[in-house]
């Protein structure tokens, strides 16, 4: 009977220890999200078990739902288990990957299980590594064992961005603009705003998906006046297991680099020919821009500091294209490469000299198709709609219809990197919004993306700075 009294006081004092809050993992100091505009901003700084943990932390929800995309994806598109990229990512990935970029893995994978997530770093490796096991290493193994490439294992030509200089520009100074092509599944997901402040190295201001340290379209400024982005190498081949991961080279590369040529530097080293693109790089503090086509064999750097490059997967250097993208047919006026490579000329020459952030918005939201001779928001247009597309893109082997195309819009300049800025739109540059439920309707052959599929909706052109907090709310 005496114990009566005892477990009531234990039962009045539950409510109130509930309520004492949990001391604040300290790996947590710094690190915030919010949402904007169809972003999401996430700021993360410290060393790199910080910076991992709070990625982790931060976005858990959003990487299991990202993850949950590419795993059914390559289900549908190639056929492996994700227990193979799980795999590959343990073993050929892995030992390559230098200690700073594997302690911020390890930290995303500790902030997931602090957030009660089941995935575990091999899953966190994988979806790092997605692009370039996908649509390099499976080819390569493919090769190896005499099977049969998967169709969808034949890296993609997307993406459409200009970088512009000197008389080409409105100012004399940098102009940079980069369309993300994807599918619509992954896009819906791939509008992150990265603020990451490392112990080393330099302030990085990018645009990314969750759970992954590297931008992946590569759209980034950092804070030693390097502003940097790709297109896609079409039909590139070629795969070294001994080397390193591409999305560990352009990491640091963003990271460490404070010249253009340290930054090919960076990616040329132990280069694993996952992930091959053509990368175009400004330095506002020389003016002077390059194009650095990134291949297996050849990696050959072009730099003025007068002009233009522009990039939509269309393989210039001629050693390049018969050693590492010999699948490339240039002179094809019809497939969407050479089309958007062709406007981005006609558009850039009809502009020179006026170049600016409006008219980088104007590029990358165009659907002037010059094959069919008409304005349409379609696979040959720069702003792309594969999803109205009849035919589909047959050197990527897209079918008709398919739900891809550009998903975001960055653009910058020489005056907002040096704030370390940038203007971006989230979904079609154009405005135009993507509904999954009706075109799921009329097109049932895409059903298998119902559950990973949703709506594309375009945000507007929006300013995002690095160290921006939430927000205040009137």
């Amino acid at each position: 009977m005496r114990v009566a009294p005892l477990l009531l006081l234990v039962c009045m004092a539950l409510p109130l220890l509930a309520e004492v809050p949990a001391k604040p993992d300290a790996r947590l100091k710094g690190g915030y999200t919010f949402e904007r505009d169809g972003w999401t901003y996430v700021h993360l700084e410290g060393t790199p078990t910080q910076i991992g943990f709070q990625h982790g932390w931060l976005l858990a929800r959003r990487i299991e739902d990202n993850l949950n995309v590419y795993r059914t994806e390559t289900a549908h598109d190639t056929g492996k288990p994700w227990t193979f990229y799980r795999n590959a990512a343990r073993l050929v990935l892995w030992p390559q990957i230098e200690p700073e970029y594997r302690e911020e893995l390890l930290g995303i994978a500790a902030g997931l299980h602090a957030q009660g997530s089941t995935l575990d770093l091999w899953d966190v490796v994988a979806l790092n590594g997605i692009l370039e096991l996908d649509h390099y290493y499976l080819p390569y193994l493919s090769g190896l064992r005499h099977k049969k490439i998967p169709p969808h294992a034949v890296p993609p030509g997307k993406c459409s961005a200009l970088i512009a200089t000197g008389s080409a520009t409105k100012d004399g100074r940098i102009v940079m603009a980069h369309n993300n092509w994807s599918s619509y599944a992954e896009g819906e997901r791939w509008q992150v705003v990265f603020d990451i402040q490392p112990t080393r190295g330099q302030h990085i201001l990018m645009d990314g998906m969750p759970g992954v340290i590297v931008s992946d379209d590569d759209f980034g400024i950092n804070s030693s006046g390097l502003m940097v982005t790709e297109t896609t190498l079409p039909m590139a081949k070629g795969f070294d297991v001994h080397g390193i991961p591409e999305f560990v080279r352009a990491r640091k590369a963003l990271q460490y680099a404070t010249s253009i040529d340290e930054y090919a530097a960076i990616l040329r080293k132990g280069n694993n020919g996952g992930y091959a693109n053509s990368w175009l790089i400004g330095d506002r503090k020389t003016g002077e821009i390059g194009y650095l086509e990134l291949g297996f064999k050849h990696t050959p750097l072009t730099k003025k500091k007068d002009g233009y490059f522009v990039s939509s997967n269309f393989a210039a250097d001629p050693e390049l294209i018969r050693d590492d993208t010999p699948g490339f047919d240039g002179k094809n006026p019809e497939s969407s490469m050479n089309a958007r490579h062709a406007r981005a000329e006609a558009f850039v020459q009809a502009h020179l000299g006026q170049l600016d952030t409006e008219l980088a918005k104007a590029f990358l939201s165009d659907h002037d198709d010059l094959y069919e001779r008409k304005t349409d928001a379609g696979k040959r247009s720069l702003c792309g709609h594969e999803d109205t597309s009849p035919v589909g893109e047959k050197v990527w082997d897209d079918p008709p219809f398919d739900p891809a195309g550009a998903v975001t819009g960055k653009v910058t300049d020489s005056e907002l990197a040096a704030k370390l800025s940038f203007i971006g739109r989230a979904g079609h540059p154009c405005g135009e919004d993507f509904l999954a439920s009706p075109f799921l309707a009329a097109h049932p052959e895409f059903h298998w993306q119902e559950k990973i599929l949703g709506d594309m909706k375009a945000g507007p052109w929006a300013t995002f700075t690095a160290g921006e907090h939430r927000p205040t709310v009137p």
